[in-house]
């Protein structure tokens, strides 16, 4: 009882809202024509409505960081009927919470109300699971409210484009100017209420050169298991997000650092344990890193090919030594451990189909004589393919010269590629003869009718 009245004195419900603090252009440095203009035009016309309406969240923060954002979200007190009934271009989405996508032109925001949550006295059975982790929150309220559902305090700041000033109920700039990490609120609660937080406090470190607060890093470890209990599409999704945010393999070692990787990549250990394992994975990170800044396209199936090549080479590997014939033992390999992976963060199909064939491609690049280099050059999978094999030269893996060679095949005319085919290997008195048919109508090797020479 003590304890939920000081929570309520300290977060501001039993005097009233919390007030935020007001931060004018001058110190946040936010230049409003850094504004979207469908962000602009959307706010200013839920204004003259008479609505409140802010750019909140991620935009917000990149913009003091110096960064440039993807996309700007605006919040409102308006519900998402009354924004639909404003905005001819626009459409109410969402189930568990109702969102409007506002069109302008190409451009589209999105537009929520501000949301409040179930507090601990009023949630409702069901509302939460046996490890704390919230299943419904769903609920319209205040912006007060809605700065302190959100995670960390980076994230809940608001920016009116009319005023230019920056709303902050939880010292959300200050953190950004020191580049700290903080979590709003009790960091074990916070967690327990909404694991996917872990992952999330990794990915904007990452990404964004902030140190994770004291406080808000300590229970990650020890809470790292609650990560077993969220929705396998949920984990897929934020891990997507973490190995495309451009800092892959800062992420990588930082969730390893963490403990995190046991939830959604176990076989990760095992990969990075060895040397040659290591410098691979390390290698597709730093490669896929450096596509997405210069605004290239990432297959995720290559990026978890990538992660699990090492457990699977070295699974095929042991099937060998075993007897197993090379292709068999590779196949049988590959099932293994996207068995594994399975256990703890399911690959989709469609992923995982391009996962197998960039593995089973890899053999296939031995093969330099006759007819298959140029079949090989027209699999619908080649260059995905030869780009893993070069990550594998790159790590020492293969043998540079195997990566040279196709570089310069691909690129040879036709007779410099003639010029360039290795000699098969394969003895020839290995290749079987063809049998000769025997002629219809007749035992002997003479024409069909024709006598026997002993009558």
């Amino acid at each position: 009882m003590i304890t939920k009245f000081l929570g309520r004195v300290f977060s501001g419900r039993l005097f009233g809202p919390a007030q935020p603090k007001i931060i004018p252009a001058s110190a946040h440095g936010i230049n409003r024509n850094s504004i979207s203009s469908c962000a602009l035009r959307t706010t200013q016309a839920l204004q003259r409505q008479g609505y409140t309406a802010f750019v909140v969240g991620g935009a917000v923060r990149d913009l003091i960081l110096g960064g440039k954002p993807k996309d700007f979200d605006i919040a409102t007190d308006a519900t998402p009927e009354q924004v639909r009934e404003i905005f001819r271009r626009s459409r109410i989405i969402g189930r568990r919470f109702r969102l409007v996508h506002v069109l302008c032109g190409p451009e589209m925001v999105e537009v929520s109300t501000f949301r409040g949550s179930h507090q601990p006295e009023e949630t409702d059975e069901g509302a939460a699971d046996e490890h704390g982790r919230i299943l419904r929150d769903n609920v319209f309220g205040t912006q007060e409210q809605d700065g302190t559902r959100r995670d960390f305090t980076l994230n809940a700041l608001f920016y009116d484009p009319a005023t230019q000033e920056v709303w902050d109920y939880h010292g959300g700039v200050a953190d950004l100017k020191k580049r700290r990490l903080r979590l709003i609120g009790d960091p074990e609660q916070r967690y327990r209420e909404d694991p996917i937080r872990m992952l999330r406090a990794v990915r904007f470190a990452a990404s964004r050169g902030l140190e994770i607060d004291a406080p808000t890093r300590r229970p990650i470890r020890r809470l790292a298991g609650l990560l077993a209990h969220v929705p396998p599409s949920r984990l897929l999704d934020e891990m997507l997000k973490l190995l495309l945010c451009g800092h892959a393999a800062e992420a990588v070692a930082q969730l390893r650092r963490e403990g995190l990787h046991h939830g959604v990549l176990p076989l990760l250990d095992a990969a990075m344990g060895r040397a040659a394992g290591e410098r691979f994975v390390m290698a597709a990170l730093a490669s896929t890193d450096e596509r997405i800044r210069a605004v290239k396209s990432v297959s995720p199936g290559f990026l978890f090919a990538a992660l699990l090549w090492p457990e699977v080479q070295a699974e095929w590997k042991v099937l060998e030594e075993k007897g197993m014939p090379p292709i068999p033992a590779l196949y049988q390999a590959m099932d293994h451990v996207m068995k594994a992976q399975a256990g703890k963060l399911p690959i989709p199909h469609r992923h995982g189909a391009d996962m197998r064939e960039i593995w089973a491609l890899q053999p296939r690049f031995l093969q330099r004589s006759g007819k298959r280099p140029y079949r090989l050059l027209e699999h619908p999978r080649f260059r995905a393919g030869y780009d893993f094999l070069r990550l594998r030269c790159e790590s020492g893996e293969a043998d540079a010269e195997l990566g040279e060679w196709w570089e310069r095949f691909q690129q040879a005319g036709d007779a410099e590629r003639e010029h360039m085919l290795v000699e098969d290997s394969a003895p020839r008195g290995g290749r079987r003869r063809r049998r000769r048919r025997k002629p219809r109508g007749g035992g002997g090797p003479g024409p069909a009718g024709d006598a026997s020479p002993t009558g």
